[in-house]
């Protein structure tokens, strides 16, 4: 069988015209997304100003109510004793009653139409999130494409062996660095995004609760509002951190792990973070940098997440042979016999660690706290 070569100026054309239907595709779903962002927010405020509107509509309820049990008792009183009263007070009597079952009938006929508002709204939104949700899912998906069509593979001139080798491979990458992407995308948009958004409610709420309920009530909602913003504010830095904190390649791992706890112990209030480096304060290659890093950045967001640690302890020893860390808190513990599902962060830091050849350990127990031990041999000349 003969093995021929692929046409690159052809191969190029028919890619560029690939390219462009996709990225129409992109665009449109893109546009999608963004229309139903728009509903979604238009939606979200309707429903809060719908069901303000309920709840005024059925305080008027239980007020009419009232006022309707008092008119028939007095119009069965007027009645039971008809020639004590004057023909303008039965009259009266009669027509209070009257009007005031008729406001009841339609409060309770308002109430009814405002509750279906408000479930169709709520139905509505599940739709508009849910299509939302789709055309992220297609624009990620539609993503990976293009940056496959995009890659080296124009100018590939290889043979066709070669070629779905480059293919196989090559979207492993791509996948991988999408995955991430979206991972970073998802986490702004869940974290500091929709904090912005509350915020931005918020401070509507705070003007209408100053306007209705004075400044003491507007104040308490500003102390609020303060909270939001700094939640925000530390997403926003934890985000950076993941992705990768610019002092570590400035200033080397140790003072950039100072910044990081200190920085995290002051978002943690309840929690008292402390640091010791009983070794050399070195510069280490960078990828010894970056994974020493991510694993003490780990073990100490599993200590504060899951553990509910009070305190943690970090301590790390750097010498000619070898980094050794300890990261000790006094968080819950955990059966460390136990498979527990979804444990992606312990398997990712001994994947970290597979990479330089070191060694972690772990020591926990229910309720007596968790102690993460990491030996990382240095083979640097």
């Amino acid at each position: 069988m003969s093995i021929k070569k692929f046409d690159s100026k052809t191969l190029d054309l028919i890619l560029e015209k690939m390219v462009q239907t996709v990225g129409t595709s992109k665009d449109e779903i893109f546009r999608i997304g963004e229309q139903c962002r728009k509903d979604h927010k238009t939606l979200t405020e309707e429903l809060m100003e719908v069901k303000q509107m309920v709840l005024k509509v059925i305080e008027e309820g239980d007020r009419l109510e009232v006022q309707t049990r008092f008119a028939r008792k007095r119009l069965s009183e007027v009645s039971m004793h008809f020639k004590d009263y004057s023909e303008s007070e039965v009259r009266e009597a009669y027509e209070k009653a009257h009007q005031l079952q008729m406001d009841l009938s339609m409060n309770r006929q308002l109430e009814k139409q405002l509750r279906d508002r408000r479930d169709d709204i709520e139905r509505r939104l599940i739709g508009v999130n849910d299509t939302i949700e789709r055309a992220e899912v297609l624009i990620s998906q539609i993503t990976v494409v293009m940056n496959y069509l995009t890659s080296d593979l124009k100018q590939m001139g290889e043979i066709i062996e070669d070629a779905k080798l480059k293919q196989d491979f090559g979207l492993k990458i791509i996948e991988a660095q999408e995955e991430e992407r979206k991972r970073v995308s998802r986490e702004i948009h869940d974290g500091p995004a929709q904090m912005m958004a509350n915020v931005m409610m918020r401070s509507d709420l705070i003007e209408r609760v100053y306007k209705e309920r004075g400044a003491d009530e507007a104040i308490t909602e500003i102390k609020d509002l303060k909270k939001m913003v700094r939640n925000a504010l530390y997403e926003v830095r934890r985000i950076i951190y993941d992705l990768r904190p610019m002092a570590l390649d400035d200033l080397g791992l140790i003072p950039t792990l100072k910044k990081y706890l200190t920085t995290i112990e002051e978002y943690h209030k309840s929690t008292k973070i402390y640091f010791a480096n009983v070794g050399e304060e070195r510069r280490l290659p960078p990828q010894y940098e970056v994974a020493l890093f991510r694993l003490i950045q780990e073990s100490v967001t599993n200590a504060l997440k899951h553990a509910g640690a009070k305190e943690i302890h970090v301590k790390i020893e750097i010498n000619n042979s070898r980094v050794a860390v300890v990261i000790k808190d006094d968080g819950k513990g955990f059966n460390i016999r136990e498979k527990r599902p979804g444990s992606f962060g312990i398997m990712g830091m001994g994947e970290r660690l597979e990479l330089l050849d070191g060694q972690m350990s772990l020591d926990s127990k229910l309720g007596k706290g968790t102690i993460v031990i990491i030996q990382v041999p240095l083979n640097i000349s």
